[in-house]
């Protein structure tokens, strides 16, 4: 079975768990619509082009902690061993579903490369990364929009501050810097990306 259908298996069967008795329903469908809508993009990109494998491992991350924050509210995640152990004052496992948001960037730039959209590898990887801060900040605005629409305890709980005056920006830039890793770990597997884009472009010749 290709990768590909495996983590959709996976990613299905945690919907199906974390859809059981959530936290807050409202919640539930506000913070799972959009990761439905980014998983049937993903599904219907593929039909049309072939990621590698590390492409779709990068990406099954966010649906699946995104899916299980929606269960609970990420605020009420269990986290606590992490919490506790560095003696953090607040649950900071939104902050690491907003890193994972990042590992997009790999995608995307595997994806301009191997189309031969973008030749050079530092503006594949730039623009990926101007990507990723676009969305961040977007579904930051999708939140304060709810959180100010919705019932009062739904949309707190769909921001997940937690009390952090702070919070919009610290989770642009933990999906800033989530981009900047992959992107980091893409430019180590580039030469594979730049042999297979230089392959495509002496077959056309």
């Amino acid at each position: 079975m290709k990768i590909e259908y495996t983590l959709l298996i996976i990613y299905v069967i945690v919907f199906i768990m974390c859809g059981i008795s959530p936290h807050d329903r409202s919640v539930w469908f506000a913070e799972n619509i959009p990761i439905v809508v980014l998983v049937s993009f993903v599904c219907f990109a593929s039909r049309n082009f072939q990621f590698s494998k590390l492409s779709y491992i990068f990406m099954i991350v966010l649906p699946v902690l995104h899916t299980i924050g929606g269960h609970y509210t990420f605020e009420r995640v269990p986290f606590d061993f992490i919490t506790n152990h560095f003696g953090f004052e607040r649950n900071h496992y939104d902050r690491i579903a907003h890193f994972s948001v990042g590992f997009y960037a790999f995608p995307i730039a595997e994806y301009v490369i191997s189309k031969g959209l973008v030749l050079n590898k530092i503006l594949a990887s730039l623009f990926a990364i101007c990507i990723i801060f676009t969305v961040a900040s977007t579904y930051e605005i999708f939140e304060w929009i709810y959180a100010i629409s919705a019932d009062p305890s739904s949309g707190i709980a769909v921001l997940g501050s937690q009390g952090d005056i702070w919070d919009a920006q610290k989770d642009m830039l933990a999906d800033g810097m989530g981009a900047m890793f992959s992107i980091v770990v893409f430019n180590i597997y580039f030469s594979k990306y730049t042999e297979v884009n230089e392959s495509k472009h002496s077959n056309i010749n």
